[in-house]
């Protein structure tokens, strides 16, 4: 008897050891394949649908135009040769098992196609190193890398906040010795990004959305924060009966088009943490610190994006992957609902979107996803749009 039971219990053991391996053989089969260099060049001429152009395991890519006339790439990363990015390619990047890394890593690309690897110009190490209790800070990690180009050298932003860190470059190559300026007043500074106006003044962003004028020689802040808050308000689906009119909960950015100032912000389209998709909204105004109009949708799928220019002048918003499951179908999922669980059907990886810009005849500014996957709200949309 004790026979029977120890072989059934072996049989048992090696049926859930298979069924773990070949659940990891098929999570790790549905790892979609870039689009080929045909499609992308005739994708970016056309610009009239997703590209997905890079696979690897990347949250809040970020894209700019270098003056050099290069196309840079990061994100929130793991650390070069970490083994989950095979083994494990749908990580959340959250929680205990996190694959996020203490490492900024870069690429660029002239093409957008052919991506040269430039390493890890900046760890957490080259942040700034803030007057607390070491038992304070326990992070160890960089999330939402961005580079911006200012005057003649590069300027670094990255939170999370216990580290946030403003850090610039000797010259015009982006690696170190780098040099905080701003010291402790970049402190606690969620999803950071910096923003250019006309007349050469720069502003920080951060949360969703905080926003002060920097001083020119960037020691500091040269105002308090001001609150970006869109016009409208929406049902508050945490409290029944209450408002809400934050435009969403992180991935502040900000580009200056038709001569108004557009705010973007990432929420759930639920309006509750990790339900539904991932998207991206704005608000416009006349003012830098408003008053701002609306909350309008700009893509489904495009929460933390970046909103960027290729150099013939055509709007795209990078799109990743953020999601707990593994990637939805698209097909058919404009009218899917998605509010059981955080869903996308972004591969994991950097994807472009095309967006539609424009100015209206009434002076308005119209942002909008052209991918019809990502061109409207879903059925569990929070706002009606």
């Amino acid at each position: 008897m004790k026979t029977i039971i120890f072989t059934v219990l072996i049989a048992l053991c090696l049926q859930g050891a298979y069924a773990q391996e070949q659940t990891a053989k098929v999570a790790f089969a549905a790892v979609a394949s870039v689009n080929t260099r045909a499609e992308i060049e005739a994708g970016l001429k056309s610009h009239d649908k997703a590209l997905f152009l890079k696979d690897h395991w990347i949250r809040d890519p970020y894209i700019i135009l270098g003056p050099d006339d290069y196309y840079y790439l990061t994100g929130t990363t793991p650390n070069p040769g970490d083994p989950k990015e095979k083994t494990d390619p749908y990580n959340k990047g959250l929680f205990k098992g996190s694959i996020v890394g203490s490492k900024v890593q870069l690429w660029r690309s002239k093409d957008l196609i052919d991506w040269e690897y430039l390493g890890t110009p900046f760890t957490i190490k080259d942040s700034y190193q803030y007057k607390k209790d070491k038992n304070e800070i326990k992070e160890e990690v960089i999330w939402a890398p961005e580079i911006h180009w200012v005057k003649d050298k590069w300027a670094l932003v990255h939170c999370p906040a216990a580290v946030s860190s403003l850090a610039f470059t000797k010259g015009a190559k982006v690696k170190g010795p780098w040099k905080h300026p701003m010291g402790e007043a970049f402190d606690e500074k969620h999803d950071p990004s910096l923003f250019k106006d006309d007349d050469g003044t720069w502003y920080a962003l951060w949360g969703n959305t905080y926003i002060a004028k920097i001083k020119d020689d960037f020691s500091g802040l040269a105002t308090e924060p001001y609150y970006i808050e869109p016009a409208s308000e929406r049902q508050n689906p945490q409290k029944q009966g209450e408002t809400i009119t934050r435009i969403g909960h992180e991935g502040a950015t900000m580009r200056k088009i038709g001569g108004k100032y557009v705010s973007f912000g990432t929420a759930w389209s639920t309006d509750k943490m990790r339900k539904g998709s991932y998207n991206l909204y704005y608000c416009v105004a006349d003012e830098i610190t408003g008053k701002y109009g609306p909350r309008k949708f700009v893509g489904r799928f495009l929460g933390h994006g970046t909103p960027f220019q290729t150099r013939d002048g055509k709007w795209w918003c990078t799109a990743f992957f953020n999601g707990d499951i593994p990637p939805v179908d698209r097909d058919g999922v404009e009218s899917k609902d998605l509010s059981e669980t955080a869903q996308t059907i972004n591969q994991r990886g950097t994807t472009i979107v095309p967006l539609d810009v424009k100015v209206l005849e009434n002076g308005e500014i119209y942002i909008r996803a052209i991918d019809p996957a990502y061109a409207d709200p879903g059925p569990d949309e929070n706002q009606h749009f």
